[in-house]
């Protein structure tokens, strides 16, 4: 593939497009895709870079350069999966009789593994509002050996101080991991802020086109990467060739899609907050006080600005409860109904009843999603055509709800 261009800015967003770029005369400018299970071998004994692609391959190291340099660490580790990086983490820093303290506002998948999956491999999870950092502290115990948070969180967009969990499980000689999937490296660098490591589901914003599955994460210790990669060759979870050659091909466009789509989202969130038939607006850019200087500390510009940019993802509760939320996100025309995030198009989720159906309701509600809470993951249309279909799907919403309040009044329900 000949000599690939590894320089790097001190702006993480600067790099984005030059990855995987040749350096020398008649390089490809896109990698190429080496689709190919296995490689040749001059003897035996023979000791090649690649050598099987269930171990590693050289399109999904082009990938995993990348993600390592955007946050100042050696190539990161890439898989077919957000869920697939997470459980191979789990493998690889925990075994039987260990304690996970993990935020109560995270990922539906997240929850799962750690109540269904890892409890028969004798591993305890607690879930905690890692908001509260004194309640972070109070549920580490001796045997806790990982920290899991996502900030923003999944789907209440809550900010947690990495810097202050970071100094609670080093004392206890635990791990932090961050899930930075909304943010992604460009616009927040955990690793920096004190976390061991960074966890993406490369599906979403890195790829930003609906149209690569994958996973990774991101260390700088060596040592800790020499074991997850150990555990992904034992369990077979690489990332496909032609999917990190759709990711690398998405992430180039990242720093500019981030910068647009986190405007748009604001101005959508403000929209929503002055809207008399929404309850509550979820986006850490609308934040007050000790939580507006929490994400604004945490929280990246793009490129030439120093305006920290708060991400594309937003939720809100519609008036009038679960049905009319249902008709919001099936009246939807330019927004689409979908269980997914980071996409150039404008996703709507109805979170209690797809990423987090699997989570208890008890524990959902604990965590602020509620029954009529809708996810948006903001695209790249513009803003007034974002906000006129919401304002069409919502007057919808209220004249159907009114309607069928009428009707069971006459019918004396």
């Amino acid at each position: 593939m000949g000599h690939v261009d590894t320089s790097v800015s001190t702006d993480p967003s600067a790099y984005c497009p030059s990855i995987g770029r040749g350096g020398s005369d008649g390089d490809p400018l896109t990698p190429s895709i080496t689709q190919s299970t296995t490689y040749r071998r001059d003897g035996v004994g023979s000791n090649p870079t690649h050598q099987y692609s269930r171990v590693s391959n050289p399109t999904v190291a082009v990938l995993e350069d990348a993600l390592g340099q955007l946050e100042n660490a050696p190539p990161a580790a890439c898989f077919g999966t957000g869920l697939a990086a997470e459980t191979a983490l789990f493998l690889s820093v925990l075994k039987a009789g260990d304690h996970v303290v993990c935020g109560r506002s995270v990922y539906g998948g997240t929850v799962r593994l750690l109540r269904e999956v890892l409890p028969g491999l004798g591993i305890e999870a607690t879930f905690v509002d890692t908001t509260d950092v004194e309640a972070v502290r109070r549920e580490v115990r001796g045997n806790t050996k990982l920290v899991f948070v996502e900030t923003p969180s999944n789907p209440v967009l809550e900010v947690s101080d990495i810097r202050a969990i970071a100094a609670i499980a080093r004392e206890a000689g635990a791990l932090l991991a961050v899930d930075n999937t909304f943010q992604t490296a460009v616009l927040q660098q955990p690793l920096d802020l004190g976390a061991d490591i960074s966890v993406y589901s490369t599906t979403k914003f890195i790829d930003g086109h609906s149209i690569a599955l994958g996973g990774a994460l991101v260390s700088r210790d060596k040592q800790l990467l020499e074991r997850i990669r150990f555990i992904r060759k034992c369990t077979g979870a690489i990332q496909s060739p032609f999917n990190a050659w759709a990711t690398i091909n998405g992430l180039k466009t990242l720093p500019l899609r981030l910068e647009r789509q986190s405007a748009t989202a604001l101005e959508i969130a403000n929209w929503l907050d002055a809207h008399d038939a929404i309850e509550v607006v979820n986006y850490p850019g609308l934040a007050t006080g000790a939580a507006r200087e929490l994400a604004e500390s945490q929280h990246l510009g793009v490129g030439e600005s120093k305006t920290p940019c708060h991400g594309a993802v937003l939720s809100f509760e519609v008036r009038g409860g679960l049905e009319a939320a249902r008709v919001v996100a099936e009246s939807l025309d330019l927004c689409t109904l979908v269980e997914h995030v980071g996409s150039v198009e404008t996703l709507v989720t109805h979170s209690a009843s797809m990423t987090h159906a699997d989570v208890p309701p008890e524990h959902r509600r604990a965590c602020g999603i509620a029954d009529e809470l809708l996810r948006l993951s903001v695209g790249l249309e513009p803003a007034s055509a974002i906000i006129a279909d919401l304002e069409r799907a919502i007057a919808t919403a209220i004249r159907k709800t009114a309607n069928a309040q009428g009707v069971a009044a006459c019918a004396g329900v």
